[in-house]
C-alpha cells in the first residue's frame, strides 16, 4: 500500500513481506544483513584507498582512475538501490509521469513493519556521512595543489556519493514532514468543522 503526499512527493511504501519476529531487543543489536553491511562500506572505502595509494602502488592514471570511478559507481548502484532499503527501509529514485514530467521519488518504511538494527543503522549513516566529506577534502586538496589530473575524479566521488547523501536525508526528513503535514491537516479539520457546527446551531 503505497501514501504520497501530494507537497514534497514523499512515499511511505510497504518494503517487505512480514517475517517472523524475533525479540525486539536482540534484533536491534545484531547485524542482520551481514552481506549488504559489508558491500555499503566494501566499494566506497576501496575507492578512497585506492586513490590514497595510487600513485605508490601502481604506474599507471589511467587504470587508477578506471578503478576509482568502477568503484564509485558500484557504490552508487549498491547504496541507493539496495543497502538503504535493506538496512534503515528508506529507498529513492526518479520517474518521469505521463506528461513527461520528471518527479523525485522518497520512500521509507511504514512505522512498525519491521524494526532496523540499531547496529546496521551506524554502519550506514556512518559510511553515508563521512565518505562525502573525505571526497570533498580530496577535492580542496587537488584543487589547492593544483593537481587537475585528479581534479575530475574527485568530484566524481563527491557527486556520487553526495547525491545518496542528498537522497536519503530527503527519505529521513520528508517521512517526518508527512507525519508532521498530516497532524497538522488533521488538527484543522476537525477546528474547522466545530467552528462551523457552533454556527450552524439555532440559537434558542
Amino acid at each position: 500500500m503505497m501514501r504520497q503526499d501530494s507537497n514534497d512527493e514523499t512515499e511511505d511504501v510497504s518494503l517487505f513481506d512480514a517475517d517472523e519476529e524475533t525479540s525486539r531487543g536482540s534484533r536491534r543489536k545484531k547485524i542482520r544483513h551481514p552481506i549488504a553491511s559489508f558491500f555499503h562500506l566494501f566499494f566506497r572505502v576501496s575507492a578512497i584507498i585506492v586513490y590514497l595509494l595510487c600513485e605508490l602502488v601502481f604506474n599507471s592514471f589511467i587504470a587508477c582512475m578506471v578503478t576509482i570511478i568502477l568503484l564509485l559507481s558500484c557504490d552508487f548502484w549498491a547504496v541507493k538501490n539496495i543497502t538503504g532499503r535493506l538496512l534503515v527501509g528508506l529507498r529513492w529514485w526518479n520517474q518521469v509521469d505521463d506528461d513527461g514530467k520528471s518527479h523525485w521519488v522518497y520512500e521509507s518504511r511504514k512505522t512498525g513493519q519491521k524494526i532496523s538494527s540499531e547496529a546496521e543503522s551506524r554502519i550506514f549513516w556512518l559510511g553515508l556521512i563521512s565518505c562525502p566529506i573525505i571526497w570533498v577534502i580530496f577535492a580542496f586538496s587537488a584543487l589547492f595543489s593544483f593537481n587537475v589530473k585528479w581534479l575530475a575524479v574527485v568530484i566524481m566521488g563527491v557527486t556520487l556519493q553526495g547525491a545518496n547523501l542528498y537522497g536519503y536525508i530527503k527519505c529521513k526528513v520528508g517521512s517526518r514532514k508527512n507525519l508532521t503535514s498530516i497532524a497538522t491537516n488533521y488538527l484543522g479539520s476537525q477546528f474547522l468543522r466545530q467552528t462551523f457546527s457552533r454556527e450552524a446551531q439555532p440559537e434558542s
